[in-house]
């Protein structure tokens, strides 16, 4: 445990989590693995325990928890050996809720976000489209004013549950004109007419039910707008920080699980009269594998860290996505290749492991994206600022 970012609740809380996820969750991994569909009871259950509420105000059933607490429940979920099923769990939590409770009104927090929290109503997060990919400002789907009503059109696409949310947030150009000044934020229910959702079938993940959406002429009240019109670029800008840092903690938390998994294997498995963790090009191998996820996870932890005193880290939270997704990747490679054929086989955990991570680079943007937006604020000195 590390004293300088986690307590003694941090670690009563990690215990907790851990034996929650042995005893309800692991059990049904390979079902839901197999029938890429994450029962809803087990939602129910994570609100109970109030794993949803962590990060959110105790006047909607949160409980106003420190970001670490956060941390520890995503690192926990890498551990179950399903990116799928933990897509489900942190894309609902941190990127549809996180939304609902920064822009949401206090009405559309009482229907939507207390449900959230208690498990009871599942979202989505719908700004990626079919034609845009990690161009956001290029976004087609339209948010036309009609009277006290929206009526939305276009489409949606790699939407983590898609499928079977209750409620999807949605980004749509409200004055295509303005571009990414023109972009706002919307909620509707999943049962309004005209929306639609298509599964998609994934390399990895497979827990997890991602989808394309397409809105045909949806109508929703003007009231479902959330914050301001035409601010929904800094919104989701603002926003991010949180989601490239989610995804940097998952990564490193699911190399430390394969560098453990490996470890333990190498210590059992004998060639040549003894262990394979006595060979030195092994043993070296690893020492580098880790002390580069080391690496990546005492930097996420410092963003963490100054992210949860409020301060604005895009920077920092763009560059934990890009560096520690491209470790983890390079970390279950040659883990992998530690347990050499059965590291081929389903029956362990790297094959699903190596699938899973390799969308680390792609999601939430990529990493080619990234590179990008890092030189624009190092090299060019763009300054992003915080949604007002």
């Amino acid at each position: 445990m590390n004293s300088m970012y986690f307590t003694e609740e941090h670690h009563m809380f990690r215990e907790s989590l851990q034996d929650f996820l042995k005893k309800e969750v692991v059990p049904h991994i390979e079902k839901w693995e197999e029938t890429g569909t994450v029962e809803r009871f087990i939602w129910k259950k994570f609100g109970e325990m109030g794993f949803f509420g962590l990060a959110y105000p105790e006047a909607y059933g949160g409980l106003n928890l420190d970001l670490f607490y956060t941390v520890i429940l995503l690192e926990e979920l890498q551990k179950v050996n399903s990116a799928g099923f933990a897509a489900n769990m942190w894309a609902h939590a941190y990127l549809a809720m996180t939304h609902v409770n920064a822009e949401g009104s206090h009405e559309i927090k009482e229907k939507y976000l207390a449900p959230s929290i208690s498990g009871d109503k599942i979202g989505c997060l719908c700004i990626t489209e079919p034609f845009g990919g990690s161009d956001v400002a290029g976004m087609r789907t339209t948010a036309v004013k009609k009277d006290d009503t929206y009526v939305i059109n276009g489409s949606k696409t790699f939407i983590t549950n898609g499928v079977y949310s209750d409620y999807l947030v949605v980004a749509a150009k409200t004055n295509p004109e303005l571009g990414n000044k023109g972009i706002s934020i919307f909620i509707m229910d999943r049962d309004t007419p005209g929306i639609s959702a298509t599964k998609l079938d994934k390399l990895g993940w497979r827990a997890s039910d991602t989808a394309e959406i397409a809105f045909d002429n949806v109508v929703i009240p003007a009231s479902n707008l959330m914050g301001e019109e035409n601010m929904g670029f800094p919104y989701i800008m603002q926003h991010f920080s949180l989601e490239r840092l989610i995804m940097g903690v998952n990564a490193h938390a699911r190399a430390e699980y394969a560098l453990d998994y490996a470890k333990q294997y190498m210590s059992e498995r004998v060639a040549f009269g003894k262990t394979i963790d006595k060979f030195q090009a092994l043993r070296h191998t690893y020492a580098d594998l880790y002390s580069d996820m080391t690496i990546c996870k005492e930097f996420n932890y410092s963003v963490a860290h100054r992210l949860n005193k409020g301060e604005y880290v895009v920077k920092e939270a763009t560059m934990s996505k890009l560096k520690s997704t491209k470790m983890a990747d390079e970390v279950i490679y040659q883990c992998l290749q530690f347990l050499g054929g059965y590291g081929y086989m389903e029956e362990y955990p790297m094959a699903r492991l190596l699938r899973d991570s390799r969308l680390g680079p792609i999601g939430g943007g990529t990493s080619e994206i990234l590179r990008e937006i890092i030189a624009k604020m190092i090299i060019d000195q763009k300054s992003y600022k915080p949604a007002t």
